[in-house]
């Protein structure tokens, strides 16, 4: 099943990011369920939120990926949004 996560960081988070990016990135490549990830930009061309493609069981792991993700755990996002997500091309 794949998911996709759509989270938008807090404004003013910036820092936030960059200091949990190296653990974030660590995350993504050490579980094994991740298809595609990279950061949202906002029009400054600047990173404000994730965008990150889950190949998951279910649900439930998808929310326990999220929840574990190091930004999360650093209260970086604003909200995080879990979607299924079919994959046409």
């Amino acid at each position: 099943m794949l998911i996709a996560l759509i989270a938008r960081d807090k404004p003013g988070a910036l820092q936030t990011r960059l200091d949990n990016r190296d653990a974030h990135i660590a995350y993504l490549k050490d579980t094994g369920v991740v298809a595609q990830a990279g950061p949202l930009l906002d029009d400054d061309g600047t990173m404000s939120g994730s965008l990150v493609i889950l190949d998951v069981s279910d649900m439930a792991q998808a929310r326990d990926w999220a929840a574990n993700d190091p930004y999360a755990k650093a209260g970086l996002f604003e909200s995080v949004d879990l979607i299924e997500w079919k994959k046409v091309i």
